[in-house]
């Protein structure tokens, strides 16, 4: 039976207002920064549900470069994606923002989006931007599954993250299906796997993995020995490897690859709303974000997410984005609603 761990675990009305609204690790209440700066009418209105600090480090770059004004609004994904479907083209938005891609494809479905300039997509490799151009990369992150060596050998880890649903991993594992984050996970499985066997791996959890708030809790777990293995993003192990591995030292991080399910790599990405009043204002923000500048500014800071440009280095120890064999998904077919809907069905939300 699926076990709820305290304190990690979210509160039951977390849970209900799980599965209206996903929850990202940036997850806020929409907020504006810079109201009590009284923004002139010409700056960029920015949805931003990227990490704040990094966002912000962007937008002084790009403002100490450009001239041009930047007001951020921060949220979580789906929060800020389902405002600006509901506002449609009188949202006052000219730029969306987010940590992962279903988000992104929500907007792109309301016909939102106003294509990408040419320019900015060929900045950014297809694997990392949708066929359509309405949106780009910006920003990867890599699924992984954190371990306890002293609870699981390394022989005995899943080859496949699809292997969690199989009985010798009953109770073993946990993850934060409540999360935008683990949801994308989950979308990249619907599109690669089908929808049967999604269905088979998310009842599975439901039954027999430990539910946490977030990625930090899941980690946190597995590294005080609560459970042997937890599903997440890297880049959470390696900030806290960075600092005092605190939340961390007692664990390893076990790659999939294989073009496996488990080996997504989730793109975090940015779009010009199509109602924007500040169109090359808006293209001229995105452009700087894939460019060198703003992908160079990610690779050298605080996230540990990987940039998206050809030839701008993740930091150090990342393994090279290009070694860990992820597979080929489509980010705009990453279908967050259907993935809302299956985990409610598992019980998962």
């Amino acid at each position: 039976m699926r076990r709820h761990s305290s304190p990690f675990v979210a509160s039951a009305a977390s849970v209900v207002l799980a599965a209206v609204a996903l929850t990202g690790c940036s997850a806020a209440a929409p907020s504006d920064d810079a109201a009590s700066e009284s923004p002139s009418a010409d700056a960029l209105v920015v949805y931003n549900a990227q990490h704040e600090q990094l966002t912000e480090e962007w937008v002084a770059a790009f403002t100490e470069e450009t001239g041009i004004e930047v007001v951020l609004r921060h949220g979580s994904d789906s929060e800020l994606g389902n405002q600006l479907v509901q506002e449609g083209e009188a949202s006052k938005a000219d730029v969306f923002l987010t940590e992962n891609s279903p988000a992104m494809s929500l907007v792109e479905n309301a016909g939102l989006f106003a294509p990408v300039d040419q320019a900015t997509l060929d900045l950014v490799p297809a694997t990392y931007r949708p066929s359509s151009g309405l949106w780009t990369g910006i920003a990867a992150r890599s699924t992984v599954l954190v371990y306890n060596p002293e609870l699981v050998d390394e022989a005995e880890l899943p080859a496949s993250l699809m292997d969690l649903a199989n009985t010798e991993w009953n109770d073993r594992w946990g993850g934060a299906p409540g999360g935008a984050d683990f949801q994308a996970i989950v979308s990249a499985m619907l599109e690669l796997e089908g929808e049967a066997a999604t269905e088979t791996w998310l009842d599975a959890m439901g039954e027999h993995a430990t539910v946490y708030q977030n990625n930090i809790a899941t980690m946190k777990a597995v590294n005080a020995g609560e459970v042997p293995a937890g599903v997440i993003y890297h880049y959470y192990w390696f900030r806290d490897q960075e600092k005092t591995a605190e939340n961390s030292g007692n664990t390893k991080l076990h790659y999939f690859g294989n073009q496996d399910p488990g080996a997504f790599v989730s793109v975090s990405g940015g779009g010009v709303l199509a109602s924007s009043t500040h169109q090359d204002e808006a293209q001229q923000f995105l452009a700087f974000l894939a460019g060198e500048q703003g992908q160079t500014i990610l690779g050298q800071g605080y996230s540990f997410e990987y940039p998206v440009s050809s030839g701008i280095p993740a930091k150090a120890p990342l393994p090279a984005l290009d070694s860990l064999d992820a597979p080929a998904v489509d980010p705009s077919k990453l279908n967050g609603p259907q993935v809302i809907e299956l985990m409610t069905n598992a019980g998962l939300l």
